[in-house]
C-alpha cells in the first residue's frame, strides 16, 4: 500500500464514504485536531509515568481514533439502512465517558484541594499533559462548530469535554507523582 496517492495535490481530500471536500473544510480541521491530540497523548504516554496511567492513555488513544472516524465520515453516507449504520463506524458510549469520570474521581481522592488556578509546568511530563489538554479544548471547540453545521453523536462532544478535564486532573496527579511544584496563579494587583 502506497502512502502517497496524489489525489490531494489540488487541495481536496476524501471523507470516509468517498465525498471529496477541500482540505480546509471544518470537518477536516476537526478530525485533524483530534489526530494532533492523539499524537500529544502518545508523547505523554511515553513519559516516565505509572503503568496504569499509560494503559488508560492507550485506551484514550483508541477512543480518539473512533472519534476521528466519526468526524471523518460524511453523515449522508453513514445514514442508517435497515436499522444498521451503512459504514459500520464504531461509537463512543456513555461507558467511555464514565471511565474518564471514574479515573478523575480516583485521582482527585489523592490530590490536595485546588483553591486557585494553576500555572502549567513544573515538569516536562506535566507540561506535555497541559499541552494535550489545550489541544483537546481546541478539538472540542472545532468539533462543536462542526456539530452546529452537521450534527453527529452527542457523546463525541461529551467525551472531548470530559477528556480535557481528565487531562487537567492528570497533570495535577503527575505533579504529585513526580514531586513537581504546582504554582498557583494569584492575580497581581496593579
Amino acid at each position: 500500500m502506497k502512502i502517497y496517492t496524489k489525489t490531494g495535490d489540488k487541495g481536496k481530500t476524501s471523507l470516509f464514504g468517498g465525498t471529496r471536500v477541500p482540505k480546509h473544510h471544518i470537518r477536516i480541521e476537526s478530525y485533524g485536531t483530534v489526530d494532533e491530540l492523539n499524537s500529544h497523548i502518545g508523547l505523554l504516554k511515553d513519559q516516565p509515568i505509572d503503568n496504569k496511567t499509560k494503559e488508560f492513555l492507550i485506551k484514550i488513544q483508541d477512543r480518539l481514533f473512533t472519534i476521528g472516524a466519526i468526524l471523518a465520515t460524511d453523515p449522508q453516507k453513514a445514514q442508517l439502512k435497515n436499522g444498521k449504520d451503512r459504514l459500520n463506524i464504531p461509537k463512543i458510549s456513555s461507558m467511555d465517558i464514565q471511565d474518564l469520570e471514574k479515573a478523575m474521581d480516583e485521582m482527585n481522592e489523592i490530590l490536595p484541594e485546588m483553591t486557585h488556578f494553576i500555572l502549567p509546568g513544573g515538569n516536562q511530563s506535566v507540561s506535555f499533559c497541559h499541552i494535550a489538554r489545550c489541544v483537546c479544548r481546541r478539538a472540542e471547540r472545532i468539533s462543536t462548530a462542526l456539530y452546529d453545521i452537521e450534527a453527529f453523536d452527542d457523546e463525541v462532544l461529551m467525551y472531548l469535554n470530559r477528556l480535557s478535564d481528565y487531562l487537567f486532573v492528570l497533570a495535577r496527579k503527575l505533579s504529585k507523582d513526580l514531586a513537581a511544584e504546582e504554582i498557583e496563579w494569584i492575580p497581581k494587583k496593579s
